[in-house]
């Protein structure tokens, strides 16, 4: 027994340096893989894209249906953004897509259940503060990890991931520590990390909002979510003005995804007479059409001197008389409630999900109907003031016309707050 301890302790002596060696190595790697990985599908112009972004020294492993595939550098690491982010088209008919070994979300011919989520970053602007160090004030994970619970078969942005803008102040623990400015770090802080489980949930529709402007929050969105590639040399610094409109296919709907982040709140002739033909691009479309955007027309975020305010008027120039009797709804964000309103004229209904994270409007009404708003009158709808929350869209059963479905706000925690029968362009609430 002596013979054998000593032997077993000469054997030892003369393995360790190796095995220490080795396991330097092996926690080097695992330290190389320990990285930002992030993954989602979304929508872009003339198809569907598996998307990562990464800090890795590569992007991640892609397989097709058993064949190994090559993810595409979209964006090399830069200035306040260490990272890359990766594309790979998803051809149709695809039956199942992993990028590092994880399956990923495919889109649906047919989507039944569309959740739509909107305004979902921490406001740090100036003397604008929220705390967002603590989920009951900055409650967008919350809100992520439940709806992704409720399987959307696609999630709808309507724009505004980016708000951390400035420093916390110095006295201000609630959002300590918190970055800021157009990085990386925010990016990720505001909306990757919050919002990985729904991220993996469903493929994505991206609306670009006004804090995605190029000014804002613009050079990370070109980067890494704007539906068109990604040229560095091209603007500020790959960022471009607003995008041309496109086109998504959801069974029996058109959806038309417009870019109104710099769309200015007063009429501005040169904007009109640039959105104008976008409003009626659905002329050329048969069917059902939806339009998606982030900043509201004939919609209401408060009241002054009794008077409905928050309209965005040169979007409201551009869409009257120029919007086809095929456009059934208008889906948006920008003002941080949730409402539904069918007008008296014929105009599509509207849909205001942007109640998702940031900062409410605690002073939107409750209560549309009759209201007048830049020479339109609420027919039916309603409002669900300083509440934050989602909603979901779901279709019909055996509806094959696109023109009906059930409509459910829901608060943060998914307790329903509302719900609508959408009838082609009416709206009926309770």
């Amino acid at each position: 027994m002596r013979f054998k301890k000593n032997a077993f302790r000469i054997v030892a002596a003369r393995l360790a340096p190796g095995l220490i060696a080795a396991g330097l190595l092996i926690a080097a790697q695992s330290g190389a893989e320990a990285r930002d990985l992030y993954r989602w599908v979304q929508y872009v112009p003339g198809g569907v894209e598996a998307r990562a972004v990464t800090d890795g020294p590569s992007c991640p492993a892609a397989v097709i249906d058993g064949v190994a595939a090559t993810m595409t550098e979209r964006s090399a690491p830069g200035e306040n953004y260490p990272v890359r982010a990766c594309v790979l088209p998803i051809p149709k008919g695809a039956k199942l897509v992993t990028l590092d070994r994880k399956p990923m979300p495919l889109p649906k011919e047919r989507p039944d259940r569309i959740l739509l989520i909107g305004d979902t970053g921490c406001r740090l602007k100036g003397a604008q503060v929220q705390d967002c160090n603590d989920i009951t004030q900055w409650p967008f994970r919350t809100g992520a990890d439940i709806s992704a619970s409720f399987k959307p078969d696609l999630v709808l942005h309507v724009g505004d991931m980016h708000y951390r803008e400035s420093d916390c102040p110095a006295e201000r623990q609630g959002c300590a520590g918190t970055p800021f400015g157009d990085t990386w770090d925010v990016w990720k802080e505001d909306f990757f990390k919050p919002g990985d489980a729904l991220l993996a949930a469903a493929p994505w529709i991206m609306d670009r909002g006004n804090h995605e402007e190029c000014e804002r929050g613009g050079r990370g969105w070109a980067r890494v979510l704007d539906p068109y590639p990604f040229d560095p040399t091209a603007g500020v610094v790959g960022c471009l003005g607003p995008a041309k409109p496109y086109t998504v296919d959801i069974g029996g709907v058109t959806i038309i995804v417009m870019d109104v982040s710099t769309a200015a709140e007063k009429v501005n002739e040169k904007q009109v007479a640039w959105f104008k033909p976008q409003f009626e691009m659905a002329k050329s479309i048969n069917g059902p059409v939806w339009l998606t955007f982030h900043r509201p027309v004939w919609a209401v975020d408060s009241q002054k001197k009794g008077e409905p305010a928050g309209d965005n008027a040169t979007l409201a120039a551009a869409a009257r008389n120029s919007l086809a009797a095929n456009v059934q709804a208008l889906i948006s964000g920008h003002h941080h409630t949730f409402e539904v309103m069918s007008y008296v004229e014929d105009l599509p209904l509207q849909i205001v999900s942007g109640h998702g994270g940031d900062d409410l409007s605690l002073h939107a009404p409750t209560v549309v109907k009759g209201l007048e708003i830049n020479g339109v009158t609420v027919k039916d709808g309603l409002g669900r003031p300083g509440i934050f929350g989602f909603s979901m869209l779901e279709r019909v059963p055996d509806d094959l016309t696109g023109l009906n479905w059930i409509l459910k706000g829901y608060d943060i925690t998914g307790k329903q707050i509302a719900v609508c029968d959408i009838k082609g362009k009416e709206a009926s609430c309770r």
